[in-house]
């Protein structure tokens, strides 16, 4: 079994333009795990392989992504399961997943955000002798069949190689970047350094250096204030490049003043729902997770003055969200690494 150290380089907090809380909450999030029960298809096992050891846990980060677990399952595998000629036949690029059930897994999904799908697709389905929650959120590990060859690439539209996942993630960065501030500038304009700089960070699980180049990119929830000195001319974590707007830069870079929250809706078996959300509602306060759900899924989060049974639940990594989180603060402090607030709705038992 494996476990990811939750960070491995511990950097002080910026004293500049990122409140501790807020850094906080971005630390936990980076920091959360789920546990994963990988399985090689016995049908697909090498020649003179140990049959009795093909199983292999690991503790990985919700940040992280399938394909980049390939390596130290290959190092099992090879030292524990395989023979060592018939090993070195494999192409790892050629590895695919899906689920105990036969469900093709999205490699380009991050891990966390597959192991929640499968829990809401599980709360539409009878509840198990052992739940002794209503919720259903029962923490066991997600069993995943490891095919060594033939990935179905028509229905994976890309191979499940790392490379492949890094422009993935490139892409959902910019599209979050987009839906945010009406244009990509903040993301096209970043050094090649500083791009590649963000994917590392995924690859090697570093929360600084992760947040050293997405501070430029994410909102931040400090208030303006008109008082505050000037900002050190020492680079700082997430420290933000000089604003040329007329508008101050703590207000420009408010989480609350984005043109829309990046947000998907992810249902029980479903499609996955995207739309516009506004920080703030027209009367200028602010916009909330329960006016968001009540409004677009209405007949499982039934808007006031419904006072019967709850219906159903909304999870991000892992947590229950409370109803009256505002959308621009989840945002700027919960969203995954590749910038989106990604829902999770599963149905109460």
């Amino acid at each position: 079994m494996s476990a990811y150290g939750t960070t491995r380089h511990h950097g002080q907090p910026s004293a500049n333009s990122t409140p501790a809380s807020t850094t906080l909450f971005r630390r936990l999030t980076w920091e959360g795990t789920v546990p994963l029960e990988i399985r090689v298809d016995s049908k697909e096992l090498p020649a003179n392989s140990d049959r009795g050891l093909e199983c292999y846990y690991i503790q990985a980060p919700r940040v992280s992504y399938l394909p980049l677990l390939m390596p130290e399952i290959r190092r099992f595998l090879m030292d524990v399961v395989f023979d060592e000629a018939a090993g070195k036949m494999l192409k790892e690029e050629e590895w695919w997943f899906e689920s105990e059930e036969g469900t093709l897994l999205k490699w380009h999904w991050p891990i966390g955000l597959i192991y929640d799908n499968h829990i809401i697709s599980a709360s539409i389905r009878p509840p198990s002798q052992t739940s002794t929650s209503h919720y259903n959120l029962q923490v066991t590990p997600l069993k995943l069949i490891l095919h060594l060859a033939s990935p179905p690439t028509e229905k994976l539209l890309l191979s499940p190689s790392a490379e492949s996942c890094k422009q993935a993630f490139m892409g959902q960065l910019k599209e979050a970047d987009f839906i945010r501030w009406g244009n990509t500038k903040r993301m096209t304009g970043l050094r090649k350094q500083d791009q590649d700089g963000i994917w590392e960070g995924i690859k090697e699980h570093n929360f600084d250096d992760y947040w050293r180049v997405a501070s430029k990119v994410v909102p931040t929830t400090a208030p303006a204030r008109s008082n505050s000195p000037p900002p050190s001319t020492n680079p700082s974590m997430h420290a933000r490049p000089p604003s040329t707007d007329p508008q101050s830069a703590p207000d420009r870079d408010n989480a609350y003043n984005v043109r829309s929250v990046p947000v998907r809706l992810y249902l029980p078996d479903g499609p996955v729902m995207q739309d516009v959300v506004s920080p703030t509602l027209e009367d200028g306060s602010a916009h909330t997770l329960v006016h968001y759900l009540s409004t677009h899924l209405p007949l499982l989060f039934p808007p006031a003055p419904y006072s019967g049974p709850e219906l159903a639940y909304a999870m991000m990594h892992g947590v229950l969200v409370p109803p009256d989180a505002e959308m621009a603060w989840l945002g700027a402090c919960m969203a995954g690494a590749d910038g989106w607030v990604s829902l999770c709705v599963g149905i109460v038992r």
